[in-house]
């Protein structure tokens, strides 16, 4: 007992030389700190003290109560995510067993070993055969004097924590992707009743270019010519319920159900809950998962290589086994039948076809690769960002404008169609008329959709929906 004692005392001592530590700590890059550069924008200038609405949870952001309720089924259903969760699992199953990595082995094993010798062996003359029964718990142990042991739990907990981040990306993007169809969906069947709206309106339309014709104040020409555009507008709404059912069967999808049309409010009653705020330039990303999984999985590349290296260092274990040893199954039980043995040592790697080295190279490597992909998302979540800002102040502005032009377009239709009934103008600027309205008509519904998805993308791009 004295001499495991002693054994214990010298492998503690190896543990706490920090002289003899070789793995090194993990510190971020300076470059790889997101500034103003990134975003190229001066709108994080102006809201530098605000709050990121990417700290706000979806349901402040996303106020309609069906596209909450549609939210929630896809984040219950989706394959992805339950794909995720999966992952989560098996991640914190790894760091669980890193975590457990400083701990002994300990095996308990009973064996009964029957020895037929043979009469010119050693023993031979003395024994025809020998029975012994055994039941030993053997103790192994190794010393992390280079922190290999260390580095491999912090490559595990790095891992774990990169599922979770993964899992968060997707849940962000199933979010923006939901908001996304169910907004498409609304402008879609505000656009088919324009189209409706507008079939039936040009049926009049037709009906008074008849009896104009009857009357001999217009031609076949001007007949056929309005007839030609209820055919387009009917063509159109053919297009539009396509669409609509593309659109709705995506969304089913998404929420892991057979195709089927969703429950959803009207486009006039949407809009984002809360205003759009940027926040600093050293918190735009912070709540990005894609950057912070990317960060782990450079993190889990660093300490591996930490692991590859510590391996060709000489590695300290201590081994020791007691238990009962007897030849006579009566005896088993016997105080005289209990052993014990202990082991210290060290295995140094020599020479094992570069096995270790390469795996060394490899493991920086890759390190190097995690650090250029983490560098690439940076990158491309600033160009998100950046992008869907100008986009949403632009299409703000053209919205306006193209509320504006509607109007105009529908004032000189009701114009032209008093001009005409009077003999005052030509049919054609009528039909020039009703497809300006119906054009533009359209494209402010179209216009509307895309504000809202530009809130939806800046939404995204800085993080935001997995709260």
């Amino acid at each position: 007992m004295k001499k495991l004692l002693i054994y214990g005392l010298v492998f503690t001592q190896l543990l706490l030389l920090k002289s003899c530590f070789v793995a090194k700590d993990y510190e971020r890059d300076e470059t790889f700190e997101p500034d103003e550069k990134l975003f190229r924008t001066d709108e994080v200038e102006k809201q530098k003290d605000t709050t990121s609405v990417a700290e706000l949870s979806w349901r402040e952001v996303f106020t309609d109560t069906l596209l909450q309720s549609h939210i929630d089924e896809a984040l219950t259903n989706n394959l992805d995510i339950r794909l995720a969760l999966q992952q989560i699992m098996i991640a914190d199953a790894m760091f669980k067993e890193g975590k457990a990595g400083f701990l002994p082995e300990v095996n308990f094993s009973g064996n009964v070993n029957y020895q037929n010798l043979a009469p010119n062996s050693q023993f031979g003359n003395f024994f025809n055969s020998i029975t012994q029964y055994e039941a030993p718990v053997n103790l192994s142990w190794e010393a992390d004097v280079w922190g290999k042991i260390r580095s491999n739990k912090r490559a595990t907990q790095a891992a774990y924590l990169q599922s979770v981040a993964g899992h968060q990306a997707i849940k962000t993007e199933l979010i923006a992707q939901i908001a996304s169809l169910y907004y498409q969906i609304a402008s879609l069947d505000e656009q088919i009743k324009i189209t409706e709206k507008t079939i039936a309106t040009r049926k009049k339309s037709l009906a008074t270019t008849e009896a104009l014709k009857s009357s001999g104040r217009l031609t076949k020409v001007a007949v056929k010519q309005t007839e030609a555009q209820v055919y387009t507008a009917e063509a159109l709404l053919f297009d539009l319920k396509n669409e609509l059912r593309f659109a709705e069967n995506a969304l089913s999808v998404l929420k892991a159900k057979e195709p089927h049309r969703p429950e959803r409010n009207s486009l006039q009653e949407q809009s984002i809950g809360q205003q759009i705020e940027i926040g600093v330039p050293a918190q735009l990303l912070r709540n990005r998962p894609d950057v912070v999984a990317a960060e782990y999985e450079l993190i889990n590349a660093f300490e591996l290589t930490n692991v590859a290296r510590a391996s060709l260092y000489p590695s300290f274990t201590l081994n020791a086994s007691a238990g009962l040893q007897s030849l006579t199954f009566g005896d088993f039980f016997s105080a005289n039948s209990f052993f014990y043995n202990a082991l210290g040592g060290f295995t140094q790697p020599v020479f094992n076809r570069r096995a270790l080295k390469t795996q060394l190279e490899v493991a920086e490597g890759q390190k190097e690769q995690a650090a250029l992909q983490f560098q690439q998302t940076l990158l491309t979540a600033g160009q998100e960002v950046s992008d869907a800002m100008y986009s949403l102040s632009m299409l703000q502005e053209r919205l306006l404008i193209k509320e504006k032009e509607c109007k105009a377009y529908q004032e000189a239709f009701e114009y032209s169609e008093d001009l005409l009934k009077n003999g005052l103008a030509d049919y054609l600027e009528v039909l020039n008329a009703q497809e300006n309205v119906l054009n533009t008509e359209l494209d402010v519904v179209e216009n509307k959709r895309q504000v809202l998805q530009s809130n939806i993308e800046l939404y995204r791009a800085l993080g935001g929906g997995w709260q």
